[in-house]
């Protein structure tokens, strides 16, 4: 039964004494028990009188009316025949927390919504390290409640911590759009440690993983998916970022000669390029068909590239396998190296690219994952370590039940 005095205060607590202090801007709320009282150990549950009281303890708690408030009790301890003298729960708060169940779901409730802990300091009127402590728990909470659900559709993919220098790997549920493991590192040995955070049911759950051409995923998602070898996806925007990037490099070839030779059609258009020709601006596409009427090996290379989107468009992996191939035909026989370079890599992942017919998934969630990771990196600020990273992101973007309650 709820006291209605005092926002979370349960029976046999009461309040005994409210101090308000003006010049310091705060209410003090003194609570108590009744004599005679028992109390559950915390290890057993067994019923027991009040042993003795360990000293004074404060809790934030909601403010009333602007003015911080203070609960303020000392918490009795049991003498329980099997565990010894043991310090009980109170209704109020968890374990060692310096603040109310009420006030943590409270500073939950802001940093979910300003996504930054230097605004929400300034909000609830902590400090950032008070702040950040209350985020740590609710990720320890959270992970303590998370059930092996199933996870058919997950991507795995990479996020710089310091740009070239640190990185962090990452598995995602792509049907629900969550962070499921993170990991230090982008080799073989980091992907297997997220694997590794997953449950054996969630390891053979796995139907379909989305991922770049990065060796090392591709390796160790063999080691330790069953029968990955049919299950890999890889994402076909990274195979179209490889495309684009060939067609830059024949490009930058093509702009240097012309330069030499004082022609300077090419001048600035790289983007013209790398975007399709549906998503160019009236000013863009009228200079683009200038361009490609010259006939140059760069509008050469962008049309393999626009002939290439179309391979995800195929019914299944037997079709998709046909149109590549013939695909790659053209493109083998051509003068454009940058894009022969291109054919053989895919040719050579292939099972993999096709296999896109079958699974239909990508690392999109992952892509929009990311930016979301960076954005939140940006404004959170106070990362002092890779594993404050670690945490940011599981509060964020892990679907953690964070409830302190």
């Amino acid at each position: 039964m709820e006291d209605k005095n005092l926002p979370g205060l349960t029976t046999p607590w009461q309040v005994a004494d409210v101090e308000l202090d003006v010049n310091g801007g705060e209410i003090r709320v003194s609570v108590e028990h009744p004599r005679g009282v028992k109390f559950e150990c915390p290890e057993c549950d067994c019923s027991l009188p009040c042993f003795d009281h360990g000293e004074e303890r404060r809790w934030r708690h909601l403010d009333s009316c602007q003015f911080k408030t203070i609960l303020i009790a000392k918490v009795p301890r049991v003498k329980c025949p099997e565990h010894g003298v043991k310090t009980v729960s109170v209704p109020w708060a968890e374990g060692s927390s310096r603040f109310t169940l009420l006030f943590e779901r409270f500073a939950i409730d802001v940093l979910q919504a300003t996504q930054t802990i230097k605004r929400a300091t300034g909000i609830l009127n902590l400090k950032w390290d008070a702040t950040w402590n209350i985020v740590e728990r609710a990720v320890k909470r959270g992970k303590a409640r998370k059930t092996n659900s199933p996870l058919p559709r997950i991507g795995i993919d990479e996020k710089a911590f310091l740009k070239g220098q640190s990185y962090v790997s990452m598995i995602y549920d792509l049907d629900n759009s969550t962070v499921e493991a993170i990991s230090d590192g982008n080799d073989t040995e980091a992907a297997i440690a997220c694997f590794s955070q997953l449950s054996k049911e969630q390891i053979d759950s796995v139907e379909a993983v989305a991922m770049d051409m990065s060796a090392s995923y591709v390796k160790a998602t063999k080691q330790v998916i069953p029968l990955a070898e049919g299950k890999i996806v890889h994402d076909h925007f990274h195979v179209m970022q490889l495309a684009n990037k060939a067609v830059d490099k024949v490009r930058k070839r093509e702009n240097r000669e012309l330069i030499a030779e004082g022609d300077t059609t090419l001048v600035g258009s790289k983007y013209l390029w790398l975007r399709s020709f549906e998503n160019q601006t009236e000013a863009q596409e009228a200079r683009f068909n200038e361009i490609y009427n010259h006939e140059l090996d760069t509008a050469k290379a962008w049309g393999h590239k626009e002939v290439l989107r179309n391979l995800w468009l195929q019914k299944d992996e037997s079709t998709a396998t046909k149109y590549f191939n013939d695909w790659y035909k053209r493109v083998i026989h051509s003068n454009l190296e940058p894009m022969k370079t291109l054919a053989k890599t895919i040719k050579e992942r292939l099972k993999n690219v096709v296999s896109y017919c079958t699974h239909g998934i990508t690392n999109a969630v992952a892509e929009g994952m990311n930016s979301k990771i960076m954005s939140i990196k940006r404004r959170v600020g106070g990362f002092r370590n890779i594993q404050n990273f670690k945490t940011a992101i599981f509060f964020y973007c892990g679907g953690l039940d964070l409830d302190p309650r």
